[in-house]
């Protein structure tokens, strides 16, 4: 997708808004036009009840008419204005939605969850109401420049004198315009960085509570406040000041426009019909409270158009358009470099690895903390692309692979799987192949989760809401979820809260299975790495060995991996 800006998305925004904001327009506009002709009419009104043989009755009820329809268009104009919002902002969420499970690994990274879910419950709203602020701001002209025309009408030195006033006016209402939109814009990110770190402290409640360091973290969740104060106050402030100038504003018109028709009713070229329209049209064209309304959604609209543009220009992971070729899982990384995503000056997660995986080889991946295992097994996926180097699937580079291709090809389980489905059956049925019935229960097996589910209330149908799990039964559970990959199995340390016993036989079932997949299995324990056919010894990022457990098992550095671990 190319580079969007906020005002594309605005325009979207708009265009999102359907036919509702057709209606609202046009409500909106028979509203202004009957605030037109409803000054009109009464002024005639009053000339026929001071004419004798006058006939005042008709104009009465074309004013009463006017304001019939006046409050029939408003309440269609209320309701068209909530239902286009309503309706952009279902298309928008569901656009932004889309666009993060999409993102390529290195753009999700620069969008703490706390920000993407502010920018989608928050600011989206926001966004979505650019059709009603366009229609309202189209509209919002025709008052003051309808009440020009009508004065010009009445007398032109009233129309003169009416347009200076708004000459005014519209220069203070571009500068509220930039402050408040500036302000909105600020306030909206700060608002995203309370809602990240407030995220990042509920992720780690309990460590927070075990460590009885709940008051530094409500004071670190709640440290950019006085910020989103000082920017709501400016928001506030710069509506103030409009509403105030516009307090000040308007009386001086009307008092100039009443002393012109003041003369002229003197003068004898005006009716004090006439006198009485002039008056209603100056008050209904020089009243600022609806253009600032509009104005100040249009201000919100854009910057809320604008957090969400950020994320819809972030690029999307790309996929190629081809099948893979007929192979058991040979996996080839070649040269591969992922740099640490702080930048330059620190050293790279994994640096030149070179390696090749048998089809249907089993290999474990073993490393003190740090030294890169989970993103060799994030690699190997294509979970997260190198910076250099190239990684192959039987002979294809991961890259050139069709999205559904691959997923069905490859399967991942890991550390602290997430869950995510109604039931336990369908969080199962998102594994590769979405595997259903007599699979779904043989990867439950395979699993050693099959028993655990037998015993819920409804099985394999109840809702995962109600179903307490412990760690190592969602991992295994997530273990299942994988099985329905077709050549490659990642296994990140997907055992590790498994006690020894359920570990060994997880592992039996997956690593001496007797299908002809590849495994890549990231391990702390030597249990496990011994089972395997090949060990990568990975460290500071270098692959350091890659042979047999048993080999490795005579360098000092390889057995101080397992220190203290189960062997």
């Amino acid at each position: 997708m190319s580079a969007l800006t906020g005002d594309r998305v605005f325009g979207r925004a708009v265009r999102h808004g359907g036919p509702w904001v057709a209606v609202l327009a046009v409500a909106a506009l028979a509203t202004a036009a009957a605030d037109l002709l409803l000054p009109a009419a009464l002024g005639a009104a009053v000339d026929a009840a001071l004419t004798p043989g006058g006939r005042p009755g008709r104009w009465i009820a074309a004013a009463v008419a006017l304001i019939v329809v006046i409050a029939a268009a408003e309440i269609v104009t209320g309701l068209a204005a909530g239902l286009s919002t309503a309706r952009a902002t279902a298309r928008l969420r569901h656009s932004l939605i889309r666009h993060v499970f999409a993102l390529a690994p290195g753009a999700a990274r620069r969008h703490p969850a706390g920000d993407l879910v502010s920018r989608l419950v928050g600011q989206v709203p926001g966004a979505a109401g650019a059709g009603a602020a366009v229609a309202l701001a189209g509209t919002a002209l025709v008052p003051p420049l309808g009440s020009l025309v009508a004065l010009t009408l009445i007398d032109p030195w009233l129309g003169a004198t009416f347009v200076t006033g708004l000459l005014v006016l519209t220069l203070l209402l571009r500068t509220y315009v930039v402050d408040t939109a500036d302000a909105s814009t600020r306030y909206q990110r700060t608002q995203s960085d309370i809602a990240d770190r407030l995220t990042e402290a509920l992720t780690g409640a309990r460590t927070i509570a075990a460590a009885a360091t709940v008051e530094p973290e409500i004071q670190r969740v709640l440290r950019p406040l006085p910020d989103l104060s000082r920017h709501g106050a400016r928001t506030w402030d710069a509506i103030g000041r409009a509403a105030a100038q516009g307090v000040l504003l308007a009386p001086l018109m009307q008092l100039a426009v009443v002393a012109v028709a003041g003369l002229a009713l003197s003068a004898g070229r005006l009716t004090p019909g006439a006198v009485l329209a002039a008056l209603q049209y100056v008050a209904l064209g020089a009243g600022l409270g609806g253009v600032v309304g509009v104005l100040g959604r249009i201000a919100r609209s854009r910057a809320g158009c604008r957090r969400t543009a950020e994320i819809l220009a972030a690029p999307l992971q790309q996929y190629g358009g081809q099948d893979l070729p007929p192979g058991n899982g040979r996996l080839e990384l070649r040269a591969v470099t992922v740099h640490h995503s702080a930048g330059a000056g620190h050293p790279p997660v994994l640096d030149h690895v070179d390696l090749v995986i048998p089809a249907g080889a089993t290999v474990a991946v073993v490393g003190p903390s740090g030294a890169g295992k989970s993103t060799l097994a994030a690699v190997c996926g294509r979970l997260l692309d190198p910076d250099e180097g190239e990684v192959l699937l039987d002979g294809m580079p991961l890259p050139r692979v069709r999205h559904d291709t691959l997923r069905h090809a490859i399967g991942h389980a890991f550390a602290r799987p997430v869950l995510v489905g109604a039931t336990v059956g369908s969080a199962l049925a998102l594994g590769p192949g979405c595997p259903t019935g007599p699979r779904l229960r043989a990867a439950a097996r395979a699993a050693r989760v099959d028993t655990v589910v037998e015993r819920l209330p409804d099985g394999y149908d109840t809702r995962l809401a109600d179903t307490p799990l412990s760690g190592g039964e969602v991992q295994r559970l997530g273990i299942a979820r994988s099985l329905g990959a077709q050549r490659l199995l990642v296994l990140d340390d997907a055992t590790s809260s498994l006690d020894t016993v359920t570990e060994y036989e997880v592992g039996r079932a997956l690593i001496d299975a007797a299908d002809r997949r590849t495994r890549l299995v990231v391990t702390h324990r030597a249990a496990t790495a011994a089972r395997a056919d090949r060990v990568a010894w990975l460290d500071h990022g270098r692959l350091r060995g890659y042979a047999e457990h048993r080999a490795l098992w005579q360098e000092p550095g390889y057995r101080e991996l397992f220190a203290g671990a189960d062997r």
